[in-house]
Protein backbone atom coordinates (compact mmCIF):
# COMPACT_ATOMS: atom_id res chain seq x y z
CA UNK A 1 0.00 0.00 0.00
CA UNK A 2 1.55 2.90 -0.94
CA UNK A 3 2.12 5.91 1.87
CA UNK A 4 0.15 8.96 2.16
CA UNK A 5 2.15 12.05 0.85
CA UNK A 6 3.48 13.88 3.59
CA UNK A 7 1.68 17.58 3.45
CA UNK A 8 4.57 20.42 3.28
CA UNK A 9 4.02 22.60 6.40
CA UNK A 10 3.19 25.98 6.57
CA UNK A 11 6.31 28.11 7.68
CA UNK A 12 4.34 30.64 9.13
CA UNK A 13 2.56 28.85 11.55
CA UNK A 14 3.63 27.49 14.97
CA UNK A 15 4.65 23.78 15.62
CA UNK A 16 1.36 21.50 15.90
CA UNK A 17 0.50 19.51 18.63
CA UNK A 18 -1.69 16.76 17.84
CA UNK A 19 -5.31 15.72 18.86
CA UNK A 20 -6.23 19.69 20.19
CA UNK A 21 -8.88 20.45 17.29
CA UNK A 22 -10.75 23.63 18.61
CA UNK A 23 -13.65 25.35 16.50
CA UNK A 24 -13.73 28.94 15.77
CA UNK A 25 -16.86 30.83 17.99
CA UNK A 26 -18.73 33.35 16.45
CA UNK A 27 -18.89 36.13 19.27
CA UNK A 28 -15.77 38.42 19.45
CA UNK A 29 -14.71 37.78 22.30
CA UNK A 30 -14.86 34.42 22.11
CA UNK A 31 -12.73 34.47 19.12
CA UNK A 32 -10.08 36.24 20.63
CA UNK A 33 -10.26 33.87 23.44
CA UNK A 34 -9.75 30.63 20.21
CA UNK A 35 -7.58 32.47 18.99
CA UNK A 36 -5.25 32.18 21.76
CA UNK A 37 -6.11 28.94 22.70
CA UNK A 38 -5.29 27.79 19.46
CA UNK A 39 -1.75 28.95 19.28
CA UNK A 40 -1.20 27.11 22.55
CA UNK A 41 -2.31 23.98 21.46
CA UNK A 42 -0.56 24.83 18.13
CA UNK A 43 -2.94 22.48 16.15
CA UNK A 44 -1.70 22.51 12.08
CA UNK A 45 -4.72 22.11 11.17
CA UNK A 46 -6.94 24.33 13.83
CA UNK A 47 -4.14 27.28 13.08
CA UNK A 48 -4.71 27.15 9.09
CA UNK A 49 -8.53 27.52 9.63
CA UNK A 50 -7.91 30.00 12.49
CA UNK A 51 -6.23 32.25 10.05
CA UNK A 52 -8.36 31.84 7.16
CA UNK A 53 -10.98 32.92 9.55
CA UNK A 54 -10.03 35.61 11.81
CA UNK A 55 -7.04 37.27 9.52
CA UNK A 56 -9.91 37.46 7.04
CA UNK A 57 -11.17 40.46 4.70
CA UNK A 58 -14.62 39.16 5.16
CA UNK A 59 -14.35 38.95 8.96
CA UNK A 60 -16.97 41.52 9.95
CA UNK A 61 -18.29 43.37 12.92
CA UNK A 62 -22.42 43.02 11.92
CA UNK A 63 -23.60 44.12 15.17
CA UNK A 64 -22.43 47.58 14.79
CA UNK A 65 -23.86 47.85 11.55
CA UNK A 66 -27.63 48.79 12.40
CA UNK A 67 -30.77 50.52 10.54
CA UNK A 68 -29.57 54.09 12.13
CA UNK A 69 -25.98 53.96 10.67
CA UNK A 70 -27.25 52.70 6.97
CA UNK A 71 -29.45 55.87 7.12
CA UNK A 72 -26.86 57.77 8.41
CA UNK A 73 -24.29 56.73 5.37
CA UNK A 74 -26.73 57.14 2.58
CA UNK A 75 -27.83 60.74 4.24
CA UNK A 76 -23.98 62.19 4.58
CA UNK A 77 -23.65 61.65 0.74
CA UNK A 78 -20.38 59.39 1.23
CA UNK A 79 -19.97 55.62 -0.55
CA UNK A 80 -17.69 53.15 0.68
CA UNK A 81 -16.71 51.98 -2.83
CA UNK A 82 -15.19 55.22 -3.25
CA UNK A 83 -11.84 56.59 -2.85
CA UNK A 84 -11.81 59.82 -0.75
CA UNK A 85 -8.76 62.33 0.14
CA UNK A 86 -7.94 65.02 2.85
CA UNK A 87 -9.56 63.48 5.39
CA UNK A 88 -9.97 64.29 9.14
CA UNK A 89 -7.44 62.54 11.34
CA UNK A 90 -9.00 60.54 14.47
CA UNK A 91 -6.17 59.21 17.12
CA UNK A 92 -7.13 56.33 19.87
CA UNK A 93 -4.45 57.21 22.42
CA UNK A 94 -4.30 55.83 26.32
CA UNK A 95 -1.84 53.49 28.20
CA UNK A 96 -1.14 49.71 27.70
CA UNK A 97 -3.84 47.42 27.64
CA UNK A 98 -7.10 49.13 27.73
CA UNK A 99 -8.32 47.71 24.33
CA UNK A 100 -7.09 50.58 21.83
CA UNK A 101 -6.64 47.71 18.75
CA UNK A 102 -9.59 45.99 20.37
CA UNK A 103 -11.78 49.28 19.35
CA UNK A 104 -10.40 50.20 16.36
CA UNK A 105 -10.68 46.55 14.94
CA UNK A 106 -14.22 47.56 16.12
CA UNK A 107 -14.69 50.86 13.95
CA UNK A 108 -12.60 49.04 11.12
CA UNK A 109 -15.29 46.19 11.34
CA UNK A 110 -12.40 43.49 10.10
CA UNK A 111 -9.02 42.74 12.54
CA UNK A 112 -6.27 44.91 11.29
CA UNK A 113 -4.71 45.86 14.55
CA UNK A 114 -3.08 42.72 16.95
CA UNK A 115 -5.23 42.14 20.13
CA UNK A 116 -3.55 39.87 22.61
CA UNK A 117 -3.64 40.28 26.60
CA UNK A 118 -0.20 40.79 26.76
CA UNK A 119 0.45 44.75 27.64
CA UNK A 120 2.76 46.39 24.61
CA UNK A 121 1.34 44.40 21.99
CA UNK A 122 1.03 47.63 19.43
CA UNK A 123 4.04 49.92 18.36
CA UNK A 124 3.90 51.26 15.56
CA UNK A 125 0.95 53.91 14.53
CA UNK A 126 -1.69 51.31 12.70
CA UNK A 127 -3.59 53.97 10.26
CA UNK A 128 -6.48 52.91 7.97
CA UNK A 129 -9.39 54.74 6.13
CA UNK A 130 -12.73 54.03 8.80
CA UNK A 131 -16.31 54.99 7.48
CA UNK A 132 -17.69 55.80 11.19
CA UNK A 133 -21.33 57.02 11.82
CA UNK A 134 -21.43 56.90 7.68
CA UNK A 135 -18.70 59.27 7.16
CA UNK A 136 -14.71 58.55 5.75
CA UNK A 137 -12.07 59.81 8.32
CA UNK A 138 -8.34 58.41 8.89
CA UNK A 139 -8.23 56.07 12.12
CA UNK A 140 -5.23 55.75 13.81
CA UNK A 141 -4.62 52.82 16.71
CA UNK A 142 -1.61 53.69 18.60
CA UNK A 143 0.80 52.38 21.20
CA UNK A 144 0.11 52.41 24.89
CA UNK A 145 1.66 55.19 26.83
CA UNK A 146 3.52 53.32 29.26
CA UNK A 147 5.34 55.31 32.69
CA UNK A 148 6.84 52.02 33.96
CA UNK A 149 10.05 51.00 32.31
CA UNK A 150 12.63 49.13 33.15
CA UNK A 151 15.80 51.42 32.23
CA UNK A 152 18.20 48.16 32.02
CA UNK A 153 15.83 46.08 29.49
CA UNK A 154 16.25 46.47 26.28
CA UNK A 155 11.61 46.62 26.20
CA UNK A 156 12.42 49.63 27.75
CA UNK A 157 14.27 51.40 24.92
CA UNK A 158 11.55 50.00 22.96
CA UNK A 159 8.89 51.50 25.05
CA UNK A 160 10.35 54.79 24.48
CA UNK A 161 10.24 54.84 20.77
CA UNK A 162 6.25 53.67 21.25
CA UNK A 163 6.01 56.56 22.98
CA UNK A 164 7.36 59.26 21.12
CA UNK A 165 5.69 57.78 17.94
CA UNK A 166 2.01 58.04 19.98
CA UNK A 167 3.09 61.47 20.69
CA UNK A 168 3.79 62.46 17.24
CA UNK A 169 0.48 61.26 15.95
CA UNK A 170 -1.34 63.20 18.69
CA UNK A 171 -0.07 66.46 17.94
CA UNK A 172 -1.14 65.61 13.98
CA UNK A 173 -4.69 64.72 15.12
CA UNK A 174 -7.97 66.85 14.68
CA UNK A 175 -9.91 64.60 17.37
CA UNK A 176 -8.10 62.90 20.30
CA UNK A 177 -10.14 59.60 21.98
CA UNK A 178 -8.58 59.13 25.44
CA UNK A 179 -9.21 55.64 25.95
CA UNK A 180 -9.72 54.61 29.82
CA UNK A 181 -10.43 51.39 31.98
CA UNK A 182 -13.45 50.89 34.02
CA UNK A 183 -12.06 50.54 37.37
CA UNK A 184 -9.02 52.35 39.27
CA UNK A 185 -7.42 55.10 38.11
CA UNK A 186 -3.52 54.28 37.79
CA UNK A 187 -0.35 56.46 37.96
CA UNK A 188 -0.13 55.84 34.23
CA UNK A 189 -3.51 57.33 33.79
CA UNK A 190 -2.86 60.74 35.11
CA UNK A 191 0.34 60.91 33.49
CA UNK A 192 -1.58 60.67 30.68
CA UNK A 193 -4.19 62.68 31.00
CA UNK A 194 -1.79 65.53 32.50
CA UNK A 195 -0.01 65.56 29.10
CA UNK A 196 -3.47 65.57 27.13
CA UNK A 197 -3.99 68.99 28.55
CA UNK A 198 -2.95 71.07 25.47
CA UNK A 199 -5.60 69.19 23.49
CA UNK A 200 -8.11 69.55 25.71
CA UNK A 201 -10.73 70.56 23.27
CA UNK A 202 -10.29 67.98 20.35
CA UNK A 203 -10.59 65.42 22.87
CA UNK A 204 -13.06 62.71 23.50
CA UNK A 205 -13.13 60.71 26.69
CA UNK A 206 -14.55 56.99 27.00
CA UNK A 207 -14.07 54.18 29.40
CA UNK A 208 -13.41 50.87 28.15
CA UNK A 209 -14.68 47.42 29.52
CA UNK A 210 -17.83 48.59 30.74
CA UNK A 211 -20.17 45.81 29.31
CA UNK A 212 -23.08 45.20 31.12
CA UNK A 213 -22.90 48.20 33.59
CA UNK A 214 -19.60 46.83 35.09
CA UNK A 215 -17.44 49.11 36.71
CA UNK A 216 -19.33 52.56 35.67
CA UNK A 217 -19.68 53.33 39.41
CA UNK A 218 -15.79 53.82 40.15
CA UNK A 219 -14.98 55.26 36.92
CA UNK A 220 -17.17 58.30 37.35
CA UNK A 221 -14.18 59.37 39.95
CA UNK A 222 -12.47 60.37 35.98
CA UNK A 223 -14.92 63.27 35.91
CA UNK A 224 -12.26 64.78 38.79
CA UNK A 225 -9.78 65.69 36.39
CA UNK A 226 -11.98 67.92 34.30
CA UNK A 227 -13.65 66.08 32.11
CA UNK A 228 -16.78 67.45 29.96
CA UNK A 229 -18.24 63.90 29.55
CA UNK A 230 -17.63 60.22 29.97
CA UNK A 231 -19.06 57.67 27.50
CA UNK A 232 -19.15 53.93 29.30
CA UNK A 233 -18.27 51.31 26.59
CA UNK A 234 -17.31 47.60 25.59
CA UNK A 235 -15.38 47.51 22.72
CA UNK A 236 -15.33 43.81 22.94
CA UNK A 237 -19.24 43.62 23.04
CA UNK A 238 -20.21 46.61 21.29
CA UNK A 239 -21.66 47.94 23.77
CA UNK A 240 -22.74 51.91 23.07
CA UNK A 241 -20.27 52.11 20.04
CA UNK A 242 -22.79 54.21 18.07
CA UNK A 243 -23.02 56.91 20.48
CA UNK A 244 -19.15 57.21 20.66
CA UNK A 245 -19.28 56.97 16.98
CA UNK A 246 -21.39 60.48 16.84
CA UNK A 247 -19.35 61.71 19.37
CA UNK A 248 -16.44 60.99 16.89
CA UNK A 249 -17.94 62.92 14.14
CA UNK A 250 -19.50 65.97 15.62
CA UNK A 251 -17.48 68.56 14.79
CA UNK A 252 -15.05 67.40 12.19
CA UNK A 253 -14.62 69.47 9.33
CA UNK A 254 -15.69 67.41 6.00
CA UNK A 255 -15.39 70.42 4.19
CA UNK A 256 -11.84 69.51 2.64
CA UNK A 257 -12.73 65.92 1.90
CA UNK A 258 -12.84 65.17 -2.10
CA UNK A 259 -13.45 62.35 -3.99
CA UNK A 260 -10.43 61.12 -5.37
CA UNK A 261 -10.41 59.95 -9.21
CA UNK A 262 -9.18 56.57 -10.75
CA UNK A 263 -5.39 58.11 -10.94
CA UNK A 264 -5.68 59.28 -7.56
CA UNK A 265 -6.32 55.90 -6.18
CA UNK A 266 -2.39 54.96 -4.81
CA UNK A 267 -0.03 51.91 -5.83
CA UNK A 268 0.26 49.51 -2.99
CA UNK A 269 3.35 48.21 -2.19
CA UNK A 270 3.68 45.59 0.78
CA UNK A 271 7.65 45.28 1.61
CA UNK A 272 8.19 41.66 3.16
CA UNK A 273 11.20 39.83 4.17
CA UNK A 274 13.18 37.99 7.12
CA UNK A 275 13.61 40.63 10.56
CA UNK A 276 16.24 42.58 10.31
CA UNK A 277 16.49 42.94 6.25
CA UNK A 278 15.47 47.23 6.29
CA UNK A 279 11.62 47.11 5.82
CA UNK A 280 11.23 49.91 8.21
CA UNK A 281 14.05 52.01 7.02
CA UNK A 282 13.00 51.74 3.56
CA UNK A 283 9.12 52.70 4.20
CA UNK A 284 10.43 55.97 6.64
CA UNK A 285 12.94 56.90 3.79
CA UNK A 286 9.85 56.95 1.26
CA UNK A 287 7.55 58.25 2.86
CA UNK A 288 10.03 60.67 4.54
CA UNK A 289 8.58 60.58 8.21
CA UNK A 290 9.69 58.28 11.08
CA UNK A 291 6.59 56.66 11.05
CA UNK A 292 7.74 53.48 11.35
CA UNK A 293 10.06 52.37 14.62
CA UNK A 294 13.60 51.45 13.76
CA UNK A 295 16.20 49.30 15.57
CA UNK A 296 18.45 46.61 15.52
CA UNK A 297 16.09 44.64 17.83
CA UNK A 298 14.41 41.52 16.42
CA UNK A 299 11.02 41.60 15.99
CA UNK A 300 10.58 45.16 16.54
CA UNK A 301 7.54 45.49 13.68
CA UNK A 302 4.30 43.72 14.59
CA UNK A 303 1.28 45.22 13.29
CA UNK A 304 1.19 46.16 9.02
CA UNK A 305 2.26 49.98 9.32
CA UNK A 306 0.14 51.69 6.25
CA UNK A 307 1.66 55.16 4.83
CA UNK A 308 1.19 57.20 2.22
CA UNK A 309 3.56 59.14 -0.15
CA UNK A 310 3.73 60.82 -3.72
CA UNK A 311 6.45 59.91 -6.86
CA UNK A 312 6.60 61.34 -9.82
CA UNK A 313 2.90 62.40 -9.40
CA UNK A 314 1.77 59.18 -8.94
CA UNK A 315 0.31 58.00 -5.24
CA UNK A 316 1.81 55.38 -3.40
CA UNK A 317 0.67 53.59 -0.40
CA UNK A 318 3.39 51.68 1.35
CA UNK A 319 2.75 48.19 3.93
CA UNK A 320 5.44 47.93 6.06
CA UNK A 321 5.33 44.32 8.13
CA UNK A 322 6.89 42.28 10.35
CA UNK A 323 9.54 39.92 9.23
CA UNK A 324 8.97 36.42 8.44
CA UNK A 325 11.10 34.09 9.82
CA UNK A 326 10.79 30.06 9.54
CA UNK A 327 7.84 28.66 11.03
CA UNK A 328 10.31 26.50 13.75
CA UNK A 329 11.05 29.79 15.10
CA UNK A 330 8.04 31.24 15.55
CA UNK A 331 6.90 30.91 19.42
CA UNK A 332 4.93 33.77 20.62
CA UNK A 333 1.60 34.32 20.01
CA UNK A 334 2.33 37.78 18.67
CA UNK A 335 4.73 36.92 16.64
CA UNK A 336 2.26 34.78 14.98
CA UNK A 337 -0.13 37.35 14.40
CA UNK A 338 2.17 39.51 12.89
CA UNK A 339 3.11 36.86 10.21
CA UNK A 340 -0.59 36.22 9.41
CA UNK A 341 -0.87 40.03 8.69
CA UNK A 342 2.16 40.16 6.65
CA UNK A 343 1.03 37.24 4.31
CA UNK A 344 -2.35 38.79 4.34
CA UNK A 345 -0.63 42.38 2.96
CA UNK A 346 -0.08 39.82 -0.28
CA UNK A 347 -3.69 39.88 -0.95
CA UNK A 348 -3.76 43.72 -1.13
CA UNK A 349 -0.86 45.09 -2.82
CA UNK A 350 -0.33 45.37 -6.21
CA UNK A 351 4.06 45.13 -5.96
CA UNK A 352 5.83 43.50 -3.51
CA UNK A 353 9.72 44.70 -2.53
CA UNK A 354 11.45 41.53 -0.85
CA UNK A 355 13.82 42.57 1.18
CA UNK A 356 17.28 40.51 0.75
CA UNK A 357 20.18 40.94 2.92
CA UNK A 358 23.15 41.41 0.05
CA UNK A 359 25.57 40.67 3.40
CA UNK A 360 23.83 37.15 3.68
CA UNK A 361 22.34 36.89 0.27
CA UNK A 362 18.72 34.50 -0.86
CA UNK A 363 17.89 32.34 1.62
CA UNK A 364 15.17 29.85 1.54
CA UNK A 365 13.01 31.91 3.41
CA UNK A 366 13.24 34.15 0.92
CA UNK A 367 12.26 31.62 -1.74
CA UNK A 368 9.19 30.73 0.01
CA UNK A 369 7.74 34.31 0.81
CA UNK A 370 8.34 34.48 -2.84
CA UNK A 371 6.34 31.83 -4.15
CA UNK A 372 3.30 33.30 -1.45
CA UNK A 373 3.71 36.57 -3.66
CA UNK A 374 3.98 34.78 -7.15
CA UNK A 375 0.78 32.72 -6.35
CA UNK A 376 -1.48 35.95 -6.17
CA UNK A 377 0.56 37.02 -9.39
CA UNK A 378 2.14 40.48 -7.78
CA UNK A 379 4.78 42.36 -9.05
CA UNK A 380 7.75 41.60 -7.59
CA UNK A 381 11.11 43.68 -6.76
CA UNK A 382 13.84 41.51 -5.05
CA UNK A 383 16.07 44.11 -3.37
CA UNK A 384 19.35 43.98 -1.70
CA UNK A 385 19.28 45.99 0.86
CA UNK A 386 22.40 46.97 2.42
CA UNK A 387 24.48 47.20 -0.51
CA UNK A 388 26.66 49.79 0.77
CA UNK A 389 28.12 47.40 2.93
CA UNK A 390 29.52 45.04 -0.49
CA UNK A 391 31.94 46.58 -3.45
CA UNK A 392 30.86 49.32 -5.40
CA UNK A 393 31.62 47.35 -8.84
CA UNK A 394 29.53 46.50 -11.76
CA UNK A 395 31.53 42.88 -11.57
CA UNK A 396 29.95 42.54 -7.73
CA UNK A 397 26.77 43.15 -8.56
CA UNK A 398 26.62 40.97 -11.92
CA UNK A 399 27.75 38.05 -9.79
CA UNK A 400 25.33 38.54 -7.01
CA UNK A 401 22.48 38.85 -9.90
CA UNK A 402 23.54 35.75 -11.80
CA UNK A 403 23.72 33.78 -8.07
CA UNK A 404 20.26 35.00 -7.54
CA UNK A 405 18.55 34.16 -10.97
CA UNK A 406 20.83 30.22 -10.81
CA UNK A 407 19.46 29.25 -7.47
CA UNK A 408 16.18 30.72 -8.30
CA UNK A 409 15.35 30.16 -11.57
CA UNK A 410 11.62 29.99 -11.65
CA UNK A 411 11.55 34.01 -10.63
CA UNK A 412 14.25 34.73 -13.76
CA UNK A 413 11.69 37.38 -15.06
CA UNK A 414 11.70 39.21 -11.54
CA UNK A 415 13.64 42.40 -11.50
CA UNK A 416 16.45 42.77 -9.15
CA UNK A 417 17.77 46.37 -7.90
CA UNK A 418 20.76 47.02 -5.49
CA UNK A 419 20.03 49.36 -2.53
CA UNK A 420 20.30 51.52 0.79
CA UNK A 421 17.78 52.34 2.46
CA UNK A 422 19.75 53.74 5.04
CA UNK A 423 21.92 55.95 2.84
CA UNK A 424 18.72 56.43 0.25
CA UNK A 425 20.66 54.92 -2.86
CA UNK A 426 19.33 53.25 -5.59
CA UNK A 427 15.49 54.52 -4.37
CA UNK A 428 14.69 56.58 -7.57
CA UNK A 429 15.70 53.44 -9.68
CA UNK A 430 13.77 51.39 -6.91
CA UNK A 431 10.49 53.65 -7.85
CA UNK A 432 11.01 53.97 -11.12
CA UNK A 433 10.49 50.02 -11.44
CA UNK A 434 7.81 49.51 -9.26
CA UNK A 435 5.59 51.93 -12.06
CA UNK A 436 6.91 50.15 -14.53
CA UNK A 437 5.46 46.53 -12.93
CA UNK A 438 2.61 48.05 -12.07
CA UNK A 439 2.29 49.61 -15.78
CA UNK A 440 2.17 45.59 -16.92
CA UNK A 441 0.12 44.59 -14.56
CA UNK A 442 -2.96 46.85 -15.40
CA UNK A 443 -2.00 46.34 -19.76
CA UNK A 444 -4.97 45.46 -21.22
CA UNK A 445 -4.41 43.64 -24.88
CA UNK A 446 -7.32 44.01 -27.39
CA UNK A 447 -8.39 40.20 -28.06
CA UNK A 448 -8.16 41.44 -32.02
CA UNK A 449 -4.46 42.28 -31.30
CA UNK A 450 -4.25 38.94 -28.73
CA UNK A 451 -5.23 36.53 -31.72
CA UNK A 452 -2.89 37.97 -34.40
CA UNK A 453 -0.02 37.77 -32.12
CA UNK A 454 -1.33 33.84 -31.49
CA UNK A 455 -1.19 33.28 -35.61
CA UNK A 456 2.38 34.34 -35.33
CA UNK A 457 3.47 32.24 -32.48
CA UNK A 458 1.69 29.25 -33.67
CA UNK A 459 3.37 29.74 -37.41
CA UNK A 460 6.94 29.71 -35.46
CA UNK A 461 6.93 27.08 -33.32
CA UNK A 462 3.58 24.84 -34.38
CA UNK A 463 1.86 22.95 -32.10
CA UNK A 464 3.21 19.30 -31.88
CA UNK A 465 1.48 16.45 -32.74
CA UNK A 466 1.27 12.51 -33.11
CA UNK A 467 -1.02 9.66 -33.59
CA UNK A 468 -1.56 10.09 -29.43
CA UNK A 469 -1.26 13.52 -29.19
CA UNK A 470 -3.55 16.17 -31.08
CA UNK A 471 -4.66 19.52 -30.32
CA UNK A 472 -5.72 22.11 -32.55
CA UNK A 473 -5.05 25.82 -30.72
CA UNK A 474 -8.73 28.05 -31.74
CA UNK A 475 -8.01 31.62 -29.79
CA UNK A 476 -6.99 33.95 -27.04
CA UNK A 477 -8.56 36.09 -24.59
CA UNK A 478 -6.74 38.37 -21.73
CA UNK A 479 -9.13 37.34 -18.38
CA UNK A 480 -8.05 39.84 -16.09
CA UNK A 481 -5.28 42.44 -15.13
CA UNK A 482 -3.67 43.01 -12.09
CA UNK A 483 -2.82 40.01 -11.48
CA UNK A 484 -2.75 39.28 -15.57
CA UNK A 485 -4.48 36.36 -16.85
CA UNK A 486 -4.86 34.92 -19.80
CA UNK A 487 -7.16 32.27 -21.36
CA UNK A 488 -6.55 29.69 -24.65
CA UNK A 489 -9.62 27.75 -26.12
CA UNK A 490 -8.10 24.48 -28.21
CA UNK A 491 -9.27 21.33 -28.43
CA UNK A 492 -8.26 18.58 -26.11
CA UNK A 493 -6.42 20.92 -23.54
CA UNK A 494 -5.18 17.60 -21.78
CA UNK A 495 -3.28 16.72 -24.39
CA UNK A 496 -1.44 20.44 -24.62
CA UNK A 497 2.37 19.45 -23.64
CA UNK A 498 3.60 21.54 -20.65
CA UNK A 499 6.62 22.65 -22.73
CA UNK A 500 4.00 24.37 -25.24
CA UNK A 501 2.56 25.67 -22.65
CA UNK A 502 5.27 27.50 -21.73
CA UNK A 503 6.63 28.67 -25.27
CA UNK A 504 3.18 30.54 -24.90
CA UNK A 505 3.73 32.17 -21.33
CA UNK A 506 7.28 33.22 -23.03
CA UNK A 507 5.94 34.73 -25.99
CA UNK A 508 3.56 36.68 -24.41
CA UNK A 509 5.96 37.96 -22.03
CA UNK A 510 8.20 38.32 -24.78
CA UNK A 511 5.85 40.00 -27.81
CA UNK A 512 3.34 41.78 -25.27
CA UNK A 513 5.45 43.39 -22.60
CA UNK A 514 4.33 41.52 -19.62
CA UNK A 515 8.55 40.65 -18.88
CA UNK A 516 8.79 41.38 -15.64
CA UNK A 517 5.60 40.09 -13.96
CA UNK A 518 4.03 36.54 -13.46
CA UNK A 519 1.06 35.75 -15.60
CA UNK A 520 -1.49 32.83 -15.70
CA UNK A 521 -2.41 30.95 -18.48
CA UNK A 522 -5.42 28.65 -18.42
CA UNK A 523 -6.65 26.39 -21.42
CA UNK A 524 -10.10 25.48 -21.84
CA UNK A 525 -11.85 23.23 -24.21
CA UNK A 526 -13.59 24.52 -27.48
CA UNK A 527 -14.05 22.95 -31.02
CA UNK A 528 -15.01 26.37 -31.95
CA UNK A 529 -12.93 29.22 -34.11
CA UNK A 530 -12.43 32.60 -32.81
CA UNK A 531 -13.58 34.45 -35.79
CA UNK A 532 -16.78 32.14 -36.14
CA UNK A 533 -17.81 32.51 -32.14
CA UNK A 534 -19.95 35.28 -33.05
CA UNK A 535 -22.55 33.95 -35.94
CA UNK A 536 -23.02 31.16 -33.44
CA UNK A 537 -24.05 33.24 -30.67
CA UNK A 538 -26.55 35.25 -33.50
CA UNK A 539 -27.92 32.10 -34.36
CA UNK A 540 -28.74 31.02 -30.62
CA UNK A 541 -30.70 34.37 -30.33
Amino acid sequence: MAKAKKRKPDFSKPKPVKNENIEPESSDSELRDSENQDLKSKDLESAESESLQDDSDDWTLSDTIDAEEREEAAASGFSKNKYYINLPLVVIAGRPNVGKSTLFNRFMKKRLAIVDPTPGVTRDPVEATAFISGKPVRLVDTGGYKLDRDPTSRESEMDELVVEKSVEMIKKADKILLLLEAGVITGEDEEFIHFLRPYWNKLIVAVNKCEGGKGEDVSWNYLKYGFKDLLFISADHGDHITELAKKLTDGLDFSKVEEGSENDRPIKIAILGKPNTGKSTLSNRLTHTEKSIVSDYAGTTRDVVESEFTYGGRNFEIMDTAGIRRKKKVKENVEYYSVNRAIKTLDKCDVVFLMIDSQEGLSDQDKKICSLAYERGRGIILILNKWDTQEQSRKTLKNATEYIKIMFGQMNWAPIMPLSALKGEGIKDLMNKAIELYTQLTRKVETSALNKALAGWLFHYPPPASKSIHFKIRYMTQTSTNPVSFRIFCTSPDNVPESYVTYLKNSIRKDLGFDQIPIELNLKPSRQKWENRFDSQRSDS
